[in-house]
């Protein structure tokens, strides 16, 4: 299932990431969100993109976990893992992915000037290094609020704000005779089911 506002931030002229990465670390994300880590719910940031952009304007918090595991072994797809990064989840700090999906490093502290950015009001310093990074780089941001909220950063803004739990019935059908709904505000993209939609009012 992939979102059109994808396939906007994928386009091969603007950022030339591949969108199957990026809906895999989106489904990681969104599975952070709801499992949380020892019965509690945890934030984290991922950078999808850009790696070597994004390396450079960003540092290590802790010696790097990931840091001389070999590139074969570190792919997002694999089940190991996508387990050992919900455990490092719990660490401050971003995860950078590369464009094939590889698990570049993790802990990173974002250290980027935030001069042009904007962010809606009430989103902490995790999401104000999101739209940094993105602003920057060529890179796609994607972060997790303790608050179990997913969104999407692309060019210093909010893009996508996706709630975990509707994302994951229409990722495995449930609602899937529900099409969607795309409803555009000044400052992001949320997608609802019809069903939704109406209920809203």
């Amino acid at each position: 299932m992939t979102f059109d506002v994808f396939s906007d931030i994928c386009c091969q002229e603007k950022r030339g990431i591949d969108t199957r990465v990026l809906e895999d670390v989106l489904l990681l994300a969104v599975e952070i969100a709801r499992e949380g880590r020892e019965g509690r719910k945890i934030g984290t940031l991922f950078t999808v993109g850009d790696e070597a952009s994004v390396l450079a304007l960003s540092r290590p918090l802790v010696l790097d976990p990931l840091y001389g595991h070999p590139d074969e072994k570190k792919n997002i797809t694999f089940h190991d893992v996508r387990e050992t990064i919900k455990e490092l989840a719990q660490l401050d700090g971003a995860f950078v992915i590369s464009n094939s999906g590889v698990a570049i490093s993790a802990a990173r502290y974002i250290d980027v000037l935030t001069d042009g950015v904007n962010i809606p009001l009430g989103l902490g310093s995790r999401h104000m290094a999101a739209a940094s990074i993105t602003y920057r780089t060529k890179a796609v941001a994607i972060v997790v609020s303790e608050s179990s909220m997913v969104r999407v950063f692309d060019d210093g803004k909010v893009v996508s704000e996706i709630l975990p739990e509707l994302w994951m019935l229409r990722k495995h059908g449930i609602l899937a005779h529900y099409p969607n709904v795309t409803e555009r505000t000044a400052d992001n993209i949320v997608v609802r089911t019809t069903a939704e939609a109406a209920a809203a009012g």
